[in-house]
């Protein structure tokens, strides 16, 4: 007769209850810090509400209206939190961006028709780097990220497999596309978009966070050309580039017989705009926007985002990052001896305004511009001081982005072999409904998250409002017509 068999080793047993018991004190914790955190977050959406019918001058029978209509929103914003999202709730259009731990498609959400960028990432490979902790930052960040400088995260869910960040579509593209698109931009093109971006820098850092991989992959163009930041904490640490182990073994110092070659800049260039995919979709990357300090123990500040913004400088008007080099190992060795390696190529002649102020935010972190008071010190800088700081995002953009609605992706690249299937096992399991534990000890715990917003979203495109169908069609034909929906717009 079979007999149970049981430990016999009580240490066994007591690590397999404290394992239990931490995850279920993760788990109280974690849902009641979110209850309160939703808790404030509705108080202070009551509190706005009544300070603008204030300011309205609204008598008290149109106030009551008013919130009774707010009072709705919240109740339909509640299911709405209750509601299980999954890939099938989302029609997979394209993709549109690909990395060495997931990819990006164009979706549209089946009951609203709403068009959306989802970031997909596998479980697997966050688990294997050890990286829960950056793929919860960007999550944490973007959920309470709500301006203009920072792309809109309207929900997040997850299955068993992936991990999953629904946010606004930009369809003009990322500042990289547009740099290898024009080789070089005007000082008054490069000063509208590095004014932006250093607004956009600034941003994020009165919420306290450090963004640590400023680059062009990460300055997003709306509709209208104007500049959204995006990839918050998950590309530090995803990529080898980002873990200062990756460097240890690696010569910091360049060799006796270096010698700078500025009349090679055209070759350069080239080499540089030929590699450049291959280094953003590589697991290694590239650290040519990352400061020095990053790679060193002693620790860093929020200055190192200043010190990416001059290396973006740099490439704007020079047509290249300052210390590229064909393999990322010559390119630390650039950026640990920067002051050698910044050297401007004759041939490409700039203003020594332009060239004081990547000099300022390229130099030690005690002395970068923007180190001591952030973007004042920017608007002080000579190079800036014809920027409309106020009204800049109101100003047209220099470079006009050509886009035929709010489906558009020619600003991306494509994937022509990209299968744009949902996998078969988790449409089964969505559309099961059943209910999802997460299996990975509470790596990924209350993940989930839906935006207050996403009640009254109306897709627009210029000054119209936009159908999905007809966002969509001109991407996919007469396929699109057949599966996607009208925007059902609630007022604001």
């Amino acid at each position: 007769m079979a007999t149970t068999q049981t430990s016999s080793d009580p240490r066994q047993i007591s690590q397999y209850v404290r394992d239990k018991a931490n995850r279920t004190r993760l788990s109280i914790e974690s849902y009641y810090a979110q209850t309160l955190v939703q808790c404030a977050e509705r108080d202070n959406r009551a509190k706005k509400l009544e300070k603008q019918m204030q300011e309205e001058g609204l008598s008290e029978v149109e106030k009551e209206e008013r919130r009774r209509t707010h009072a709705a929103k919240e109740t339909d914003f509640l299911r709405l939190r209750r509601t299980k999202l999954s890939v099938a709730d989302f029609h997979s259009l394209k993709v549109i961006g690909r990395g060495a731990f997931g990819e990006v498609r164009l979706v549209q959400k089946v009951d609203t028709g709403h068009i959306y960028a989802m970031k997909i990432l596998r479980k697997t490979e966050m688990l294997e780097k050890e990286q829960q902790g950056h793929v919860r930052a960007e999550r944490d960040i973007l959920s309470e990220a709500d301006c203009e400088w920072v792309v809109t995260m309207y929900f997040s869910f997850q299955d068993h497999i992936n991990l999953y960040l629904v946010m606004e579509f930009l369809p003009g593209g990322d500042m990289m596309t547009l740099l290898i698109k024009r080789d070089t931009l005007t000082e008054e093109e490069t000063q509208f978009y590095i004014s932006e971006a250093a607004l956009a820098i600034q941003a994020i850092h009165n919420m306290n966070f450090i963004h640590r991989d400023i680059k062009p992959d990460n300055l997003l163009l709306d509709t209208r050309g104007h500049i959204k930041l995006s990839d918050f904490g998950l590309c530090t640490g995803l990529k080898k580039i980002h873990r200062t182990e990756l460097y240890r073994n690696w010569p910091s110092q360049l060799p006796s017989d270096f010698v700078s070659k500025p009349f090679e800049s055209k070759r350069i260039a080239e080499t540089w705009k030929k590699n450049r995919r291959a280094f953003a979709y590589s697991t290694v990357g590239t650290p040519d926007y990352i400061a020095p300090e990053v790679f060193q123990p002693n620790g860093y500040t929020k200055s190192c985002d200043w010190w990416s913004l001059g290396v973006i400088m740099y490439e704007m008007l020079i047509g290249y990052p300052p210390f590229c080099s064909e393999t990322p190992q010559e390119t630390y060795r650039k950026v640990m001896n920067w002051q050698q390696t910044l050297i401007f190529p004759p041939e490409i002649p700039i203003s020594a305004d332009a060239k004081n102020a990547i000099k300022r935010f390229c130099c030690e972190a005690d002395k970068r511009l923007g180190h001591n008071s952030g973007i004042e010190e920017v608007k002080q800088c000579s190079f800036f001081k014809r920027v409309n700081w106020e009204h800049i995002r109101e100003l047209p953009a220099p470079i006009r982005v050509e886009v035929s609605g709010i489906a558009d992706t020619r600003h991306f690249d494509d994937f022509p072999e990209a299968d744009l299937s949902w996998p078969a096992e988790l449409v089964k399991e969505s559309t099961a409904k059943a209910n999802f534990t997460p299996q990975d000890k509470g790596e990924f715990l209350d993940y989930t998250f839906a935006r207050f917003k996403c009640l009254t979203q109306i897709m627009r495109y210029g000054d119209r409002i936009t159908t999905a169908q007809q966002a969509v069609e001109p991407l996919q034909g007469s396929e699109a017509s057949s599966s996607t929906h009208t925007v059902q717009s609630t007022p604001i």
